[in-house]
């Protein structure tokens, strides 16, 4: 059988797919891609695996699969055996729960702070520059970074009362959870507020299989 290939993309959601696909121990292939580096956007190349043209996209047989959740989901019930999916019914929520979490409402006030740090230090017109700097620092300050914080002291006290956010196992929700937390602390500010979420990071990178990902899919500028 051919093995699954991972249209992987640089300092990308694709890396925690690998990195699944290497706590499973399965066979795989990676075909690169590299962001353009002045927009930093995935190259047009991706459009002829998926028509969105973003990554992580895995190919599995017949089968091209997009959203980084939705892959994670499928190798643990196509190839899991059992193994990274609670059978626990108040885990299997909380599996559940984390598994959309992490898309639906922890990267987006991360993705809005990329942008709007982006606008206030864009080149423009001198004229322009406060104006914008001033409508960036607002929306920051009011919506978006009390919005990181609220999350990040949510997902705080979930993990005082249970090591990994399902339960008491590692499991496939804690890879989909590693981006947006990564992000965080690359782009949120400290995590010296966090010291569980900073423990669970620290926790994971030592993982051998998550060390395995990173020698095969290459330099992670999120860890910088």
């Amino acid at each position: 059988m051919k093995p699954i290939t991972v249209h992987h993309l640089n300092n990308s959601r694709s890396q925690r797919v690998l990195w699944l696909l290497e706590e499973l121990g399965l066979p795989y292939e990676i075909q690169r891609y590299q962001r353009d580096p002045k927009t930093m956007l995935a190259p047009p190349e991706l459009r002829s695996v998926h028509p969105l043209g973003k990554s992580p996209v895995i190919t599995d047989g017949k089968l091209t699969l997009a959203e980084s959740g939705a892959i994670l989901e499928y190798l643990v019930d196509r190839h899991g055996q059992g193994r990274f999916k609670p059978t626990d019914e108040a885990d299997l929520l909380r599996y559940r729960y984390f598994m959309h979490f992490a898309e639906g409402s922890a990267m987006p006030p991360l993705l809005l702070k990329l942008i709007f740090d982006k606008v206030a230090s864009a080149p423009m017109p001198f004229f322009a520059k406060p104006i914008a700097k001033g409508i960036a620092a607002k929306v920051l300050g009011t919506v978006v970074q009390p919005n990181i914080d609220a999350q990040l002291k949510f997902l705080e006290a979930e993990l005082a009362s249970r090591p990994w956010f399902a339960g008491a196992a590692f499991s496939a929700a804690d890879v989909q959870m590693s981006f947006p937390l990564e992000a965080a602390a690359a782009r949120g500010g400290s995590m010296a507020a966090y010291p569980k979420l900073r423990k669970f990071l620290d926790r994971i990178h030592e993982r051998p299989a998550y060390q395995r990902a990173l020698e095969r899919g290459g330099r992670y500028e999120l860890l910088s």
